[in-house]
């Protein structure tokens, strides 16, 4: 019998896009050299995980029998957030970050803080870097076992004599098949060893955390479908001269997909914070101009977050417009609404905004806090400490109402503020609450009740 023909073909390593020919230039991402000569079908292997050749017949869905998942919980009350609500048996989740952000140290920790039996596959390190870092984290578990290895048919071998009921991989671009004949860390090899971590996954009920690479443009490294192929998708974003990380989803099959923990990296490993606001908002002993508190919704949790603004003349003729972890294509918007419907000349004035703590919230309702903050710079006029705000700013200049608002207000009255402005047309119960609430439906009444 003749042998299978082996076939090739060309991958961008920077998107994954697939080309039967070479070229100097990706036509998806514009990038130039990027195209790679990678094997793809070559002579068939056993595989050495026997599950994988489990073949699935056609079933009734009435006869599917089904019970509700009871989810894993974990010590880290931050994942089990962002995970919706603990580890879902059979899931496959994919962590991202910077290089040095904390990823291998937060799913260590998991390992060595878990009841579960966990098998910590490792194909950077060393068991005796493993167990260094282990010390420094100051916890230790029999149920966590280290491999290293990075082919997957001998992780597979030792699997089916550990069975574990958690695998973690660090990381998904070390691994390497024997099916397909490329280097470790291409689209192809990416591609099918995660393949063969899923079905594996979903075969035995086995949770499995994979953590990826990202490239210069903060994209997970790999073909995209890398995304599509998992049910979880975590992002773990933080800047590295700083101790605060944040954990946000970006997938979830699961759960809400906007939720977000907050870590604080220590020197023995990272610690969960579990009210952020308090870390969000600046220490000031005295009032400054240019400075609003909105209440914004990250998935289930409310948070305080600051926003500071700083109004100056423009001594260049155009003038400059820049916005930190804001969209500028949104503060251009709300200038133009306070140019055009309230009178306010900032056409000529350079206006730079920034969201203080890292958080990038796309919430709508941080809108009347950050016209608070361009007026209040203006104006030179500061807002009172206690004062916050949660409001969306409609194109001709009124206060618009948002959503849970009543979660909003206690927040506010729990962190100690004792007034918050908020939308005229928002329906809540005021009895409830102590904070003194202002409710406004145009740009100037919160002009004249401010300043």
């Amino acid at each position: 019998m003749a042998k299978k023909k082996v076939q090739s073909a060309f991958f961008c390593q920077n998107c994954g896009t697939q080309s039967p020919k070479w070229l100097g230039k990706c036509p998806q991402c514009n990038e130039w050299n990027t195209f790679v000569e990678e094997v793809i079908e070559k002579e068939e292997k056993t595989k050495t995980w026997n599950g994988l050749n489990k073949v699935s017949i056609p079933v009734s869905i009435n006869d599917i029998s089904f019970a509700k998942e009871k989810r894993i919980k974990t010590s880290d009350i931050e994942l089990n957030r962002v995970l919706g609500g603990g580890i879902v048996p059979g899931s496959v989740v994919l962590l991202g970050g910077d290089p040095g952000i904390g990823k291998s140290t937060l799913l260590l920790q998991l390992a060595l803080t878990s009841e579960k039996k966990i098998l910590y596959v490792s194909g950077e390190e060393s068991e005796s870097q493993i167990k260094m870092r282990a010390q420094r984290v100051e916890n230790s578990s029999r149920n966590c076992l280290i491999l290293t290895e990075t082919s997957t048919q001998n992780i597979f071998q030792q699997i089916e004599k550990v069975q574990p009921e958690i695998l973690i991989i660090d990381s998904v671009q070390t691994l390497h098949t024997t099916h397909i004949d490329s280097s470790p860390g291409s689209v192809s090899q990416i591609r099918e060893c995660t393949s063969e971590m899923i079905k594996y996954a979903k075969q035995t009920g086995t949770s499995v955390f994979l953590i990826g690479h990202i490239n210069k443009d903060g994209a997970i490294a790999g073909p995209k479908i890398l995304e599509h192929m998992v049910d979880t998708v975590l992002q773990f974003e933080g800047d590295r001269n700083h101790v605060y990380r944040i954990l946000r989803t970006i997938k979830n099959r699961f759960g809400s997909a906007s939720e977000l923990g907050v870590y604080e990296m220590a020197q023995s490993g990272l610690r969960e914070v579990n009210n952020p606001s308090e870390i969000l908002i600046s220490d000031r002993d005295e009032e400054t101009s240019g400075v609003a508190i909105a209440v914004t919704i990250e998935g289930a949790r409310p948070l305080m977050i600051e926003i500071q603004s700083l109004v100056s003349s423009a001594v260049y003729g155009t003038p400059q417009r820049s916005a930190t972890s804001f969209d500028t294509r949104r503060l251009n918007m709300l200038l133009a609404v306070l140019e055009k419907r309230c009178g306010f000349r900032l056409g000529v004035k350079d206006v730079f905004l920034n969201i203080t703590g890292g958080i990038k919230p796309d919430d709508t309702a941080i809108d009347l806090a950050v016209i608070c903050s361009v007026l209040s710079s203006d104006q030179d006029k500061p807002i009172g400490m206690q004062v916050c705000f949660a409001a969306e700013v409609g194109l001709s200049g009124e206060i618009r109402a948002v959503n849970r608002i009543e979660q909003r207000i206690a927040e506010a009255e729990k962190l100690g503020y004792k007034q918050i402005i908020i939308s005229k047309f928002n329906k809540f119960n005021p009895s409830a609450f102590n904070i003194e609430i202002k409710q406004c439906s145009k740009i100037e009444e919160v002009f004249r009740l401010l300043f």
